[in-house]
């Protein structure tokens, strides 16, 4: 994929480390690509990671969770997410465990992670941990992920209602990391609504987004402590989704903000139309080539013909003066000149304090 200047969508993050003074240990970073320079379809990937460990590990094992999964799919065609997902979140994994092996201090950090990877007008997504995704549309929010904790599994199982799981002492024990002994499985799980079984929701992967659609990609500081029907709330309240994210984390720190808070707001465009521009620089050849062979007919009609009028006798004192053939040389073709072909240049992975930062776009009423 080609890296663009601006996005097709409108996005808008925000990132909080809470009211209990400890670091911010959750990263994120979006970024907006073209498939190819012939084949300009629009693309947004999103990738958000909260970190877990103790001191500065649970930064450190976000920033390469997210510099990792971000790299692979730059370097990706765009047409392979599922086994490009999974590339990616085994060489983040990989990366977290083997930087938690090095130093005692980072020993047993890891990071959750969310993506979602938009195609054109086509949802894509893959999660690892706790951080979730949200689709809101027509006046509805749906919860897109399934939580990797000890919570969801007692939950699903009838043991807790959700309003148990909220207050209990294993809320934040995660079952699936990046940075486990073993590699974890991206989870490609896409609910489109409640109570949908564990059958169907893979072949989700690739739904189609409508005009008015907001993407919520947001860490457990916010899921903690605001309801969905709050966050729903507060988004459509809001005039633009600068003021709908920061609206998200206030309320989440108004309430305790015992932890980072981080929000990634997405939304189609009220008058979206998915164009996608295909580079036509064959095009003067082909209409080039075509006219060189009429070319070609036209002045081989014309021999052929004088030809056999040399070889008929009319009259042994008179020869027939050929008729003039009138013959349309072809105007030489305009050929546009080429758009200049953006190039990908991929980066060195950052240092470890560093991360990706978000790429500018528009916000619009959602």
């Amino acid at each position: 994929m080609i890296r663009t200047v601006r996005s097709h969508l409108n996005v808008e993050a925000h990132s909080h480390p809470g009211m209990t003074g400890k670091n911010n240990e959750d990263r994120y970073a979006v970024a907006s690509f073209v498939l190819d320079e012939h084949h300009k379809m629009p693309v947004l990937f999103a990738v958000l990671a909260d970190g877990i460990g103790g001191h500065r590990g649970g930064e450190v094992a976000a920033d390469l969770a997210v510099n990792h999964i971000m790299q692979v799919v730059a370097k990706s065609d765009g047409r392979h997410t599922r086994h490009t997902m999974e590339e990616a979140v085994v060489e983040a994994s990989d990366a977290i465990a083997a930087h938690a092996a090095s130093k005692e201090e980072l020993k047993g950090m890891g990071a959750t992670c969310a993506t979602a990877w938009i195609i054109g007008d086509k949802l894509h997504t893959a999660y690892v941990g706790d951080s979730r995704i949200y689709l809101m549309r027509g006046g509805r929010i749906q919860q897109l992920t399934t939580d990797h904790t000890w919570v969801q599994e007692a939950m699903e199982k009838g043991i807790l209602t959700p309003e148990q799981a909220r207050e209990h002492p294993n809320v934040h024990v995660i079952r699936r990391y990046l940075g486990s002994a073993e590699p974890p499985e991206p989870d490609f799980r896409l609910k489109w609504f409640d109570g949908e079984g564990d059958h169907h929701p893979e072949s989700n992967q690739g739904v189609q987004l409508q005009p008015h659609d907001v993407l919520l990609l947001c860490s457990d500081g916010l899921t903690d402590l605001v309801w969905n029907d709050e966050i729903l709330e507060v988004v459509r309240a809001k005039p633009t989704l600068k003021e709908a994210s920061r609206s998200l984390v206030e309320l989440a720190n108004a309430r305790g903000g015992h932890d980072n808070t981080t929000v990634i707001l997405i939304s189609v465009p009220s008058d979206f139309k998915l164009e996608v521009k295909k580079d036509m620089d064959w095009l003067p050849w082909v209409i080039g080539g075509v006219a060189g062979v009429m070319f070609i007919l036209v002045v081989g009609s014309v021999l052929t013909l004088s030809l056999l009028r040399r070889n008929t006798n009319v009259t042994a004192t008179q020869t027939p003066t050929a008729p003039s053939f009138f013959t349309q040389t072809p105007l030489p073709l305009q050929t546009a000149s080429p758009l200049p072909a953006a190039t990908a240049t991929l980066q060195e992975p950052l240092p470890i304090a560093l991360t990706y930062t978000p790429w500018p776009t528009n916000t619009v009423t959602p």
